[in-house]
């Protein structure tokens, strides 16, 4: 058995299709848990609750964690830490081995041009801070409790479909429709996207290598240095539209934050946007000779499927 807790996300719903080239026993957790393969096992169940969390995990050799919360730093500080120490300690009780898909937000702000799997940790926001405690609950099982677990690190990311992915809605929605882009930061900065399907194949791929775990990998993403411009003047080539876009200045983010807590939460995240961001993730392309997805090619694919 194969349990995805946080299915029905971005990448839960494309890692259980991936996840049926390694076992027929798929197990989908969540608040709602709905079908993606037709014979997966549904459990509802709340990640806060400890009794929950053991009972949805128990019987699973492998667990992937891909549960997404609103972004919302004050919901991040109350509920990852529980939902972690929850999720450790019904893999540690059962004996299951743990996928944690994890982003970027606790490495240090120098490490943002070039990241890798050996980047500081140094988060210098309140959500990295989260992030980085999480992994340190991780790190603590797995040296005193004997846990098997991996981390797979994602970039900001995009995908068909995708209802999170940043370049979705800043670049693809909009262009998808005719409408002005958008970009948050310089748009002559250098900004790396993984591919969602990219990302769930590699991730099935990790959690059923033994190898691979006691690890941190980062996920494919293509090693193009596109920045924000050309993301939009790409989309907008495909289309056969002008390019065109607007920028989300700092003031824009602040005047909008007042009104919206999303927008809000983007404000202390702007270092990423403001310098190079390039994810490299030669690591797991060499160890599995994987080659990631085209931007262009992903692209074409979201805003074909967007008529």
């Amino acid at each position: 058995m194969q349990t995805i807790l946080g299915a029905g996300g971005d990448i839960g719903t494309l890692l259980a299709k991936e996840l049926k080239q390694f076992t027929d026993k798929i197990r989908l957790v969540a608040r709602h848990p709905r079908q993606v393969n037709g014979n997966d096992e549904l459990v509802a169940a709340d990640l806060l609750d400890a009794h929950a969390v053991s009972e949805a995990v128990k019987g699973s050799e492998i667990v992937y964690l891909t549960v997404g919360l609103k972004y919302d730093r004050r919901i991040w500080q109350a509920q990852w830490p529980a939902i972690m120490r929850n999720v450790v300690d019904a893999c540690v009780q059962h004996n299951s081995k743990l996928v944690f898909f994890d982003n970027v937000y606790m490495y240090d702000k120098s490490a943002i041009p070039n990241m890798s799997e050996e980047s500081p940790l140094n988060p210098p926001s309140k959500k990295g801070a989260v992030r980085l405690e999480v992994v340190k609950l991780i790190n603590k099982a797995m040296a005193e409790n004997n846990l098997k677990a991996l981390i797979a690190r994602s970039a900001d990311f995009y995908g068909p479909g995708s209802k999170n992915g940043i370049l979705n809605i800043l670049v693809l929605d909009p262009v998808a429709k005719g409408k002005k882009a958008n970009w948050q930061g310089d748009p002559h900065k250098i900004h790396s996207f993984t591919y969602t399907p990219d990302a769930a194949r590699a991730t099935a791929i990790l959690g059923n290598t033994d190898s691979a775990y006691n690890q941190v990998w980062h996920l494919p993403t293509s090693s193009e240095r596109l920045t924000g411009k050309a993301f939009v003047d790409l989309a907008n080539g495909i289309k056969n539209q002008k390019s065109s876009y607007r920028i989300l200045s700092p003031v824009l983010l602040t005047i909008g934050g007042l009104f919206d807590r999303t927008v809000k939460e983007l404000i202390e995240m702007q270092y990423q946007n403001n310098q190079d961001y390039f994810f490299n993730s030669d690591k797991f392309c060499k160890a599995f000779q994987f080659t990631p997805t085209r931007y262009e090619d992903g692209i074409r694919e979201i805003l074909g499927s967007a008529v």
